[in-house]
C-alpha cells in the first residue's frame, strides 16, 4: 500500500508542472480576454502550428506589392487603378508616383485589399475578388519576394509551417486548356491530348519555377547565415500535388454552409469519426461570406468533435494574419486556451506533412507550448 501511495505521488509531481503551466496560460487568457494588447501580444507569441488554408497571391500586403511593383517599372489606371506592365500610357500613373502622393498611395491600397472597405453598393466579396486582377501585374514574377514575406510573417507569430496554395504556369495552363477540348465521358482520351499538345512540357517548367522561386525566399531570409530568418526553418509545402501523395491528409475549407445540409449533424458525426478537419479562416468568411461572429459555425463544429483548424485565407487582400484569428476566436467564439491550444495542435495533424516530419512536428510544438506556458504560473485560492 505504501508503495502504491508513494508511485501515485511521484506521478502527481511529475504532471504537475506540465499542468499547472496549461492552467497559468488559461487563467491569464481568461483575466486579459478584454485587454487587446495584452490578448494580442499572448496569442501572438503562442505556438499556433501552422496556416494550412492560404493563398499566396492574396497573402501578400499591398504595401509590399507597391513597393516592388514600384521597383519593376509597374503603372497604374489612374480610373480603374488596375497595374499594368510599364511604359505608362494615356491615363496611367508609374507606381513609384505613390511615394510623393499620399491620397494615391491610399487609393491603391483599398483598390488592392480590403483596408477601409464600406460597402457602398457593391458588396464584400466583389471587392474581395475584384483585388486580384488589380494588383497581379505588381506581385508577376514575385513567387520568392512573397514567400519570403509571408513565411517570415508566420514565423515572427510562432507558426511551425506553412502549406500555401499557388498555381505554377497559370498563363500557360489558361492556354492548353482554351485550345484543347476536354471530355468527360472519355478521360483518357483528354488526358492524352492534353499531354500531346503541351502539357508534359509544362510540369518541369513549373518544377523549375518552384525551385528558383525557393531559392529566392531563402536568400531574402538570409539561410545558412548568422542572420538568417526563424522562416529558414519552417517547412513550407505548396498545394500541387500534396493531396494527392500524402495520405490522410482530409480537410475540407471554410464549412460555412454546413447548417443547410439536409442532415447537419449526422455529416458532422461522419466528419468527427473520420477525423475530416476544416479550415476556418474567421475574417475572410466575415468579408467574404458575410457570416461572422457567433453566425459562424465555428461552434458547433467544435461541440460536435469535428477538427477545427484556424487560417488564413488571403491574410494580405484580408489585412489580417493568424495571430487575428485566434483573437476573434477568443473574443467572438468565447474560446478559451485550452480550444485554442487544440487548434494549433489540428494544424499540424491535418497537415500534408509527411508522417515522420508530421510527428517531428507535433514533438516540437509540445516542447514550444512547455516553453511558453512557463511563462504563465498558475494562481491558487
Amino acid at each position: 500500500m505504501r508503495l502504491l501511495t508513494i508511485t501515485f505521488l511521484l506521478l502527481a509531481l511529475l504532471a504537475a508542472p506540465a499542468a499547472a503551466s496549461e492552467l497559468g496560460a488559461a487563467q491569464y487568457l481568461k483575466r486579459h480576454r478584454g485587454d487587446h494588447v495584452q490578448r494580442h501580444a499572448f496569442l501572438y507569441d503562442m505556438p499556433k502550428g501552422g496556416d494550412v488554408h492560404n493563398h499566396l497571391s492574396g497573402a501578400v500586403y499591398a504595401e509590399s506589392m507597391v513597393r516592388r511593383g514600384a521597383a519593376g517599372g509597374v503603372c497604374v489606371d489612374v480610373i480603374t487603378l488596375f497595374s499594368k506592365a510599364g511604359p505608362c500610357t494615356a491615363g496611367q500613373r508609374p507606381l513609384t508616383d505613390a511615394f510623393g502622393d499620399n491620397i494615391f498611395y491610399n487609393e491603391i491600397l483599398r483598390a488592392w485589399s480590403m483596408k477601409g472597405f464600406r460597402d457602398g453598393g457593391r458588396s464584400g466579396h466583389d471587392h474581395f475578388f475584384a483585388t486580384f486582377d488589380r494588383f497581379s501585374a505588381a506581385n508577376g514574377g514575385q513567387t520568392g519576394d512573397m514567400l519570403a514575406e509571408v513565411s517570415s510573417r508566420a514565423a515572427a507569430q510562432n507558426e511551425q509551417y506553412l502549406e500555401t496554395l499557388i498555381t505554377p504556369r497559370f498563363g500557360d495552363v489558361s492556354a492548353l486548356a482554351r485550345r484543347v477540348e476536354f471530355d468527360p465521358a472519355d478521360l483518357a482520351g483528354s488526358r492524352r491530348r492534353l499531354l500531346d499538345a503541351g502539357l508534359r512540357d509544362i510540369v518541369p517548367r513549373a518544377a523549375a519555377d518552384l525551385t528558383a522561386a525557393l531559392a529566392r525566399q531563402r536568400a531574402l531570409l538570409q539561410c545558412a547565415t548568422p542572420a538568417a530568418d526563424a522562416a529558414c526553418d519552417m517547412p513550407v509545402r505548396f498545394h500541387v500535388g500534396s493531396a494527392v501523395r500524402i495520405a490522410g491528409a482530409e480537410r475540407i475549407g471554410h464549412g460555412v454552409d454546413i447548417r443547410g445540409e439536409r442532415n447537419p449533424a449526422g455529416l458532422m458525426r461522419i466528419m468527427a469519426r473520420r477525423g475530416i478537419a476544416v479550415e476556418v479562416p474567421l475574417t475572410s468568411n466575415c468579408q467574404v461570406l458575410e457570416v461572422c461572429g457567433r453566425a459562424h459555425p465555428i461552434r458547433l463544429y467544435v461541440r460536435s468533435g469535428v477538427p477545427v483548424v484556424l487560417a488564413t485565407d488571403d491574410e494580405g487582400v484580408s489585412r489580417s494574419d493568424l495571430t487575428a484569428q485566434y483573437e476573434l476566436a477568443v473574443v467572438e467564439q468565447g474560446f478559451g486556451y485550452r480550444t485554442l491550444k487544440r487548434f494549433a495542435r489540428n494544424a499540424l495533424r491535418y497537415s500534408f506533412l509527411a508522417p515522420a516530419d508530421k510527428a517531428a512536428a507535433l514533438r516540437a510544438q509540445r516542447a514550444a507550448f512547455r516553453r511558453f506556458e512557463a511563462r504563465f504560473p498558475a494562481k491558487t485560492g
